[in-house]
């Protein structure tokens, strides 16, 4: 009986709860446009006002590390996205990152920068969301995040008005982010910041930032699966 109990506490310690396992375009951060798996987990303790993957917060199944390894092999990819939700939320995407990275892939993990990074894989890039004013979670912010950008990873602003822009331009100045990550993204909320007008602010003010439109919204517009 006691074996059993232990091998029944070990098989859930190495599961997930997932939303989606699906392959695709990358639509944003500096692989857009490449084939990639995404791995979708369930549960984010954010609700910004903005979210379009509001399905992935509850539901979902649970699933073995190992299985999530085979399904992603599957596909045969180059690119992993661990996304959420907040991936993070679950203690176990940390393993999961790591035995990604072993297998050779190059991973990046979404995450909403509310929770601590500091346990995440070197070899990820991590995709470090810096909440606006707008979008109603600013307050979530866990700034001591910073500390750990490499020139591997990417922070990204998603500007819901001029006010949100101008709050960015001040936190990329704060914490010099340009010269801490590797890349930093300003994208436009979805039909609340018009992309052309976010474009002349940007070049206007001549930002070390990369404009960012994200391609599943105009190639699949938020089709599940994309």
């Amino acid at each position: 009986m006691a074996c059993f109990v232990i091998t029944l506490v070990a098989t859930m310690q190495e599961t997930l709860r997932i939303t989606e396992i699906f392959y695709s375009l990358q639509g944003e951060t500096r692989t857009a446009g490449l084939p990639t798996v995404f791995v979708r987990l369930t549960g984010c303790p954010l609700r910004c006002q903005y979210c379009d993957t509001a399905y992935a917060f509850s539901g979902g199944e649970i699933v073995t590390l190992d299985s999530i390894l085979d399904q992603v092999a599957a596909y045969r990819p180059r690119y992993i996205c661990v996304t959420g939700g907040e991936p993070l939320a679950q203690p176990n995407c940390i393993p999961l990152l790591a035995r990604l990275c072993d297998a050779g892939y190059e991973v990046s993990l979404e995450t909403s920068g509310a929770l601590d990074v500091s346990a995440v894989d070197a070899r990820v890039s991590k995709v470090l969301d810096l909440k606006t004013p707008g979008s109603a979670e600013v307050q979530r912010n866990r700034y001591e995040n910073i500390e750990w950008l490499t020139d591997n990873d990417q922070v990204k602003f998603v500007i819901c008005s001029r006010e949100d822009y101008d709050w960015a331009v001040s936190k990329l100045i704060e914490y010099d982010l340009a010269a801490r990550a590797g890349e930093v993204l300003f994208s436009p909320s979805h039909k609340q910041v018009d992309a052309r007008a976010l474009a002349d602010w940007i070049v206007a003010d001549n930002l070390p930032v990369r404009l960012q439109l994200q391609l599943h919204k105009i190639l699949w517009n938020d089709e599940p699966g994309h």
